[in-house]
């Protein structure tokens, strides 16, 4: 059995996927109909409350509770500050952006720069430095910049905020080129993305943030790295931002209740923790990442690290003409492709964000004005590669939803989208249900006879390795050795399928040899 990846979708109410190698299930995701996926959707909010104590404002962006965004979080443009000290602010935000990566030197940790280009400062725009509050004209750019059809917008952008009507606020001076550093998959279509005007929910001014809220996401206030478990992530692809140098500002001088800002989940909603939200925007494709208020340069993904490809690679995001204010990051699916696959790919991307903003002048906070690609759209952009033989989906819709994607993104592959037609599930045809059901067991077997332990707590998820019925090898050491080389393979699959992150400990057998 080759490498394939399964798409149960034969009932409406929940959709499944994994990436099978062998008969060995290496990914999974789901997608229900009652939970729908807010990270990488972007919404224009409303600040309903600044906390000076946490430095962290909370956000009416129309969840289910209100959204949590550090001070780290805020884009500069939306600062209330005289002419002056704003673009003093804006080029200490380019300074603290720039990034110094050695040109044929990849990165191999996270802490490690990823861009190749000099970083210019975000152009300023007018300031408006009257009032309280913000004037809904700073939402997008004063002017109208035309949308990009097939050649490339050499235009500046328009900052999302000089453009946008919001009538709940009056004479308010939000300024925003969106932006982003924090990564987030997109939906990627032909007639562009599938953006929701219905999910309207027109919230009270009152100031009802909890204290539980307060409580649960004082750990947040300090970080805003994503965690992330999984294959190909997009937000993995980019560059983390120093945030060494601290302000001079507070929160509280700088940012008003009832602002008007335009922000992108990072992370969902759990238990009594609001979502975590940014401004520094991104729009994620197959072959790039779209950061469109992060004037940095032609980026390339940390998990590049072939000297050759990242010259090439450098040199094809220095001939695309993005424009001025934006920032581009060529992810890694897109490292064996053309300069026109990627140029195609950075094209569409311009055209998604036209729409957004389009969307967001005509919309009212808190609105949802970019909704994330579904399960389907995000698997084959994110998982799908070379390897994998082949696509089956079960269930007819999903299926032309998964081929007409797929003619879209690389035509040359249409063909391994193909419909599941027997009668007995696809995933029990497959044994891939079994293996699911294992998720839920707390231990789990190797192949040698020994096996692990995972518990997760609200502090950490704890792994503990035993070598269980393990006798093959003839001393205590080679057995100890062989378990554990073993268990750190299946403890990584674990964590993917299992969606677990964070704080991870792993108490591995006891070896006595120093080489082992």
């Amino acid at each position: 059995m080759g490498n394939k990846m399964l798409i149960d979708a034969a009932h409406p109410e929940e959709t499944r996927v994994v990436v099978v190698r062998g008969n060995r299930v290496e990914e999974f995701d789901f997608e229900s109909q009652s939970r729908k996926q807010l990270r990488g959707s972007i919404f224009l909010a409303k600040v309903i409350r600044v906390e000076p104590s946490l430095q962290a404002a909370f956000v009416d962006y129309g969840g289910n509770r209100h959204g949590f965004l550090a001070f780290a979080e805020i884009h500069p443009d939306y600062y209330r500050l005289p002419q002056a000290e704003m673009q003093e602010a804006r080029a200490s935000h380019a300074r603290d952006t720039r990034y110094s990566e050695k040109p044929d030197r990849p990165e191999h940790s996270q802490d490690t720069p990823v861009d190749d280009g000099q970083i210019a400062p975000p152009p300023a725009e007018p300031e408006n430095t009257d009032g309280a509050s913000q004037s809904p004209e700073t939402l997008a750019g004063s002017e109208a910049a035309p949308a990009v059809d097939d050649g490339l917008d050499n235009t500046p952008p328009r900052s999302i905020a000089l453009d946008a009507r919001v009538d709940e606020v009056k004479s308010e001076t939000i300024e925003a080129d969106a932006s982003s550093e924090h990564a987030a998959e997109t939906n990627a279509s032909d007639d562009g993305p599938a953006l929701s005007v219905e999910y309207k929910s027109h919230a009270n001014d009152d100031e009802d943030a909890e204290d539980d809220d307060e409580l649960s996401v004082k750990e947040d206030s300090e970080q805003g790295v994503v965690e992330s478990v999984g294959g190909e992530d997009a937000l993995e692809e980019l560059p983390q931002r120093d945030r060494s140098r601290r302000r001079s500002y507070k929160i509280q001088e700088v940012i008003k209740r009832n602002q008007i800002i335009l922000v992108q989940v990072v992370k969902e909603e759990r238990g009594t923790k609001g979502a975590a939200l940014t401004t520094f925007l991104s729009l994620a494709g197959r072959y790039t990442v779209l950061m469109p208020n992060t004037a940095s340069g032609g980026g390339i993904s940390r998990k590049i690290s072939i000297a050759t490809d990242r010259k090439r690679l450098r040199e094809i995001a220095t001939e695309l003409d993005v424009p001025q204010g934006m920032g581009l990051i060529i992810r890694t699916a897109g490292a064996a492709r053309t300069k026109a696959e990627i140029k195609r790919d950075f094209e569409y991307l311009l055209r998604l964000w036209e729409n957004v903003r389009d969307l967001t002048l005509k919309s009212k906070a808190p609105t949802l004005v970019y909704e994330e690609g579904d399960l389907i759209k995000r698997s084959i952009r994110d998982l799908y590669n070379r390897e994998i033989d082949e696509i089956l989906v079960a269930g007819d819709d999903a299926y032309r939803e998964a081929k007409d994607f797929m003619r879209m993104l690389m035509p040359s592959h249409a063909k391994n989208v193909q419909p599941y037609k027997d009668p007995e599930p696809i995933f029990t045809r497959h044994g891939v249900e079994n293996q699911l059901n294992m998720m839920f067991n707390p231990r789990v077997t190797l192949k040698s006879g020994g096996y692990i332990v995972i518990n997760q707590t609200e502090a950490l998820v704890a792994v503990d390795v035993n070598s269980g019925k393990s006798t093959r090898e003839h001393s205590i050491e080679d057995t100890a050795l062989k378990t554990n080389v073993e268990a750190a393979d299946e403890v990584a699959r674990q964590l993917r399928l299992r969606d677990l992150a964070g704080l991870i400990v792993i108490d591995f057998i006891d070896m006595e040899e120093r080489r082992n």
